[in-house]
């Protein structure tokens, strides 16, 4: 399938408003592009560690639609867009209003990535994507099979890595582990494989839930044992309550600026004498999510790192 896409050129100011213009005409999604920075409420809640580097914001705004270009004539939408533009000249400044079009054809980005997952092995366990259900697995190795859908997690990434090298090396004697932000459930499967008798995980996506649990089926493991459940720990007490304590690993791959915030809660569902294995550290955080996890009381343990990335496993002390 081919779309037209239609791009305004437009003001920051203008953004809102044209947004409410084109949903009036039928128009549902679109997309902005402009280089106003963004706020730390907005870095928050998107847990990234990197902002993009943009140009200084000059108050100029590209907004783009898409129109299935199935060979009718889109003529008349394009005067009703363009109409309405005019008139909002009145109420607010929309700057030069040209309508530019291109042609933009409709991939399949859900599946097309899948070419650049492969096979692999962290120490004892051999990781295959689904979709190469004929690669052969080595010998000693424990197989655990993916298919991510549309959740993160294949694996291959270095935070992922240092945390099954730490589940590889902590699992015994069947503990209960929780899943902090289980996305594929990747982390959960390779616990259960090497022998916890329990996992618990927590996600605030419900897509990455919907893979889990596919996964855990994929695999061929026991749902009994494994509990799910959407939310944030940091600061949701029903969900506190739901997962509970007396955890002997949790496991957290997730970001700097998730864990610091996020490591009294985790304090709280480990167990004295358990664990905590933090991942999804960028190296100059280190020392921020170091400091973090004693002041909640953890002792910090082992540091590992990979790349540009830091590993890092605290105990909670013995009573």
């Amino acid at each position: 399938m081919r779309w037209k896409k239609y791009t305004i050129e437009t003001t920051t100011v203008a953004e809102d408003f044209l947004g409410e213009m084109l949903g009036e005409l039928g128009i549902d999604g679109i997309e902005v592009e402009d280089r106003v920075p963004l706020s730390e409420r907005d870095q928050a809640d998107m847990f990234i560690d990197f902002l993009p580097e943009l140009p200084p914001d000059d108050g100029t705004s590209l907004v783009s639609f898409y129109v299935e270009d199935d060979g009718s004539d889109q003529g008349a939408l394009l005067t009703k867009v363009k109409s309405a533009l005019e008139k909002l000249r009145d109420t607010v400044d929309v700057g030069a209003g040209t309508i530019t079009s291109s042609e933009t054809e409709d991939l399949d980005w859900v599946n097309n990535w899948k070419k650049f997952f492969s096979s692999f092995t962290v120490g004892d366990i051999f990781i295959r994507p689904t979709w190469e259900a004929e690669t052969e697995v080595p010998a000693g190795k424990t197989l655990i099979e993916i298919d991510p859908g549309i959740s993160f997690g294949t694996g291959k990434h270095e935070t992922t890595q240092l945390c099954i090298r730490q589940l590889d090396k902590r699992i015994a004697g069947h503990p209960r582990v929780l899943d902090i932000g289980c996305g594929s459930g990747i982390l959960s499967i390779v616990a259960l494989k090497l022998g916890a008798g329990e996992v618990v995980g927590t996600d605030v996506d419900s897509d990455c839930l919907t893979s889990t649990r596919d996964n855990l089926r994929t695999n061929g493991l026991d749902t009994a044992n494994a509990r799910f459940y959407l939310g944030n720990l940091i600061d949701n007490e029903d969900l506190r309550g739901q997962v509970g304590t007396g955890y002997d690993i949790a496991v957290a791959n997730i970001l700097a600026d998730v864990i610091i915030p996020m490591a009294p809660a985790v304090f709280s569902c480990v167990k004295p004498g358990g664990c905590f294995i933090s991942s999804g550290i960028i190296d100059f955080k280190e020392g921020e999510v170091k400091a973090a996890l004693e002041a909640a009381g953890f002792a910090v343990e082992e540091i590992e790192r990979q790349g540009e990335w830091v590993g890092i496993v605290a105990v909670r002390p013995e009573a």
